[in-house]
């Protein structure tokens, strides 16, 4: 870990101001306790999630480069704990990165946009980082496992990247995108065991879910009963779109799948957190739709 603080631009997302408000609770408990500072950019605007880009690229760039340029302002690097914004937002980076170098007249009518609306412009001099990988490479896992207060020990997680935490940029400097391990190596810092099964890496159907109800929520109940007959006691999610297929869907996945489920999704920080000895109170447990007592009598809390 760096022997200065670590102080990031808080980008929350949508989600998780709504209806996984327990993501922006966890992420500010786990960070508080670990002694990382979010300023939060209050003022930011949603990413998109991808669909802006379907009516025009140059939409998805200018509102995205708006959010960057605000991390910018304050010198930091923009921390996301979802991981549709990361892939999004960081995309959008990589792009205007590039122009740069190869298409300045693009982003200048990027930035020509940014003017208009009174906003500073996108200057590419800061990075997008999912709070995953803040944790990874930042902070580091020897300097959680010393925060640890509160064995995992005896809890069997499986991780759900979501996909476009994975999705290939110009370099990914974190993790492999076909084997990522950044998950699995967390849960075993914090002393729990991690189960490795085939959907981990894969979508979770959310995006199907608008107009494709019913494979969306086949997809979702593939992935559980997969992470359920590979031993799972819970799965780990750094995306809230994917918590929300997975877990506020779940009762819905299990009338069209026809089978009882009942596996607990827990997001990344909550997971983190209960380790470091933080009360599942705080963590906003008890508002999930698949119920976390299991868990948590597990461990004993």
């Amino acid at each position: 870990m760096s022997s200065t603080a670590l102080k990031y631009a808080y980008y929350p997302g949508c989600v998780a101001q709504g209806a996984c408000r327990e993501l922006h609770l966890s992420t500010q408990a786990l960070t508080q306790a670990l002694g990382i500072e979010l300023i939060e950019l209050k003022k930011a605007a949603c990413c998109g999630s991808g669909t802006f880009k379907e009516d025009s690229q140059l939409l998805e760039d200018t509102v995205n480069a708006r959010n960057i340029a605000l991390a910018e302002e304050l010198n930091l690097p923009l921390l996301t704990h979802c991981s549709t914004c990361q892939g999004v937002i960081a995309h959008v980076d990589d792009r205007l990165k590039e122009s740069q170098q190869n298409d300045p007249a693009y982003l200048e009518k990027v930035n020509g946009f940014l003017q208009k609306e009174g906003c500073s412009p996108y200057r590419g001099n800061t990075e997008v980082k999912h709070l995953l990988y803040a944790l990874v490479t930042d902070y580091g896992f020897e300097a959680i496992r010393q925060k640890v207060t509160k064995s995992l020990s005896g809890l069997k997680c499986a991780a759900f990247y979501g996909c476009y935490l994975l999705r290939a940029r110009k370099t990914m400097p974190y993790d492999d995108p076909f084997n990522p391990q950044a998950m699995e190596n967390m849960f075993e810092a914090v002393g729990a065991t991690p189960v490795y099964y085939r959907g981990r890496t894969q979508c979770c159907g959310w995006p199907l879910s608008s107009y494709a109800t019913e494979q969306s929520f086949k997809m979702a109940g593939m992935h559980i009963q997969d992470a359920i007959a590979s031993g799972a006691d819970c799965m780990v999610t750094p995306c809230p779109l994917c918590h929300l297929n997975l877990d506020s869907r779940q009762p819905e996945v299990e009338k069209v799948i026809g089978r009882k489920l009942g596996l607990p999704v827990l997001h990344f920080p909550q997971l983190i957190a209960l380790a470091l000895g933080v009360a599942p109170k705080q963590l906003g447990l008890e508002r999930h739709i698949v119920s976390t007592r299991p868990v948590l009598e597990k461990l004993g809390l």
